[in-house]
């Protein structure tokens, strides 16, 4: 039996270092792989577009039964989308039923779908 001295481990450990950082590299960049944190924060802004998606028809009905239309008519002249938002916050159709506040996301996603159906 040969004698086996330490010259083969050197190359061997190398590359099993550089394949294991080659192989995380494509994992998280070309493969998907993702971390915890990440996953949460996906899955929360998902869920924040879902609620904001679900509601947005009831601020723009709220809007809409505005008894004579003056809110609606001022909205129209506000040019800049963060003074629409406010002005939907300031009107209170963004602020949904068992809440207190309106919610800012409802507000901004209302006031433009509000701008695009005055302009429509």
């Amino acid at each position: 039996m040969a004698k086996m001295n330490g010259d083969w481990i050197k190359p061997r450990a190398v590359g099993a270092v550089f394949g294991a950082v080659a192989m995380t590299v494509a994992g998280f960049w070309g493969l998907g792989w993702t971390t915890a944190g990440t996953a949460e924060q996906r899955a929360r802004v998902q869920s924040e577009t879902a609620v904001v998606n679900a509601m947005v028809p009831y601020c723009v009905a709220s809007a809409r039964r505005d008894p004579d239309g003056a809110k609606l008519t001022k909205l129209g002249t506000e040019t800049s989308s963060w003074t629409r938002a406010q002005f939907v916050r300031d009107a209170g159709w963004a602020t949904m039923a068992g809440s207190s506040v309106p919610d800012h996301l409802i507000a901004e996603a209302c006031s433009e779908k509000l701008k695009i159906a005055k302009a429509g």
